[in-house]
């Protein structure tokens, strides 16, 4: 089975070494620059256990033209940057392969498989090439659960749980789901399934939002945050608001969720700890911050939620944003 990792840094990275280490596949990576050098010349390590593993991929590209078509193609670019690559992304994988689509928040194939469905998300996909060339019919959906960071060109350090959930958009439990969660799974992650991979998503962005916008505005790490007590009730008004758009939409998780217990779950934990946003805040890298904060807040305009905190944390992201984009 022919698999391509798009996107090779820190969470795509994670899963190569995986499918490296298990030689379950024959795997092919898209990278660039300084990572695509590491990739071809000692391949990919990663540090997780007490343990690294990893290796060379079957090849290292930053060409995806110069590979066969793809049984399976994982996408790990950031949202921002994955409308440019779109038809290359579209043109890689086989006319009945699979797109596995690794992203934090809400995905443009979000509308697709729901009833009425409305097409892209303009926020998300501008141009609408993801939804014409990737196609959302060969979409599977994740959420990982898996805090990663590349500490040197093709050396990822990972911590905590590594879980990731793979669902159709239409909620079937497919073949196909099953082909995804059976590769990653024999590559030693824990991989369930679900039939409703939109809760899930929101179950995961409810903690992840806060955690990304507030890393990356003051810069303290996940445990300094959860200790303030400012900081915790802007991070519970972004919780909050995120689980009523999210139950207006019809994935209701509020009796299940308590914005409290996530805004404080990382207080006393280990320094040092960042979500990936937060990591390129400190970079000076762009943000992907329309997945995580603009989408919710466009959804909540439209059904007439009010999202005010998050209203006032997208404006100081989106200028974040533009200070590191003018550099």
């Amino acid at each position: 089975m022919k698999v391509c990792i798009f996107g090779a840094g820190a969470l795509g990275g994670n899963l190569a070494a995986h499918l490296i280490a298990a030689n379950n596949c024959e795997l092919s990576l898209v990278g660039r620059g300084p990572m695509l050098a590491a990739l071809r010349e000692r391949g990919v390590m990663l540090q997780t256990g007490g343990k690294t593993i990893g290796g060379k991929a079957h090849a290292a590209t930053d060409d995806p033209a110069s590979l066969p078509q793809q049984d399976i193609v994982f996408t790990a670019l950031k949202a921002h940057m994955l409308p440019a690559a779109a038809q290359a992304i579209g043109k890689l994988v086989k006319p009945n392969g699979t797109v596995v689509v690794l992203l934090n928040g809400v995905p443009w194939w979000f509308n697709y498989g729901l009833p009425g469905n409305k097409g892209t998300l303009p926020l998300l996909d501008p141009d609408g090439g993801l939804w014409k060339y990737i196609r959302p019919e060969r979409v599977i959906g994740s959420v990982s659960y898996s805090p990663n960071e590349t500490v040197a060109p093709g050396v990822i350090k990972h911590t905590g749980q590594n879980r990731w959930v793979f669902g159709e958009p239409d909620g079937s439990m497919s073949a196909r789901l099953k082909q995804v969660a059976d590769l990653v799974g024999g590559a030693g992650i824990e991989s369930p399934t679900t039939n409703d991979i939109r809760s899930e998503l929101f179950r995961k962005s409810a903690a992840n939002a806060p955690n990304n916008t507030l890393c990356s505005l003051t810069r303290l790490d996940t445990a300094q945050i959860a200790a303030d007590a400012g900081l915790v009730k802007i991070a519970m008004g972004i919780i909050n608001e995120t689980l009523a758009v999210a139950a207006k939409l019809g994935f209701d998780l509020t009796r299940e969720l308590d914005a409290e217990k996530i805004a404080t779950r990382a207080r006393g934990g280990p320094p040092g700890m960042r979500p990936s946003m937060g990591q390129d805040a400190l970079a000076g890298k762009p943000l992907e911050i329309d997945g995580l904060l603009g989408q919710t807040r466009a959804f909540g305009r439209e059904l007439n939620v009010p999202t005010p905190v998050i209203d006032v944390c997208y404006a100081l992201m989106r200028g974040l944003d533009a200070a590191a984009r003018a550099k």
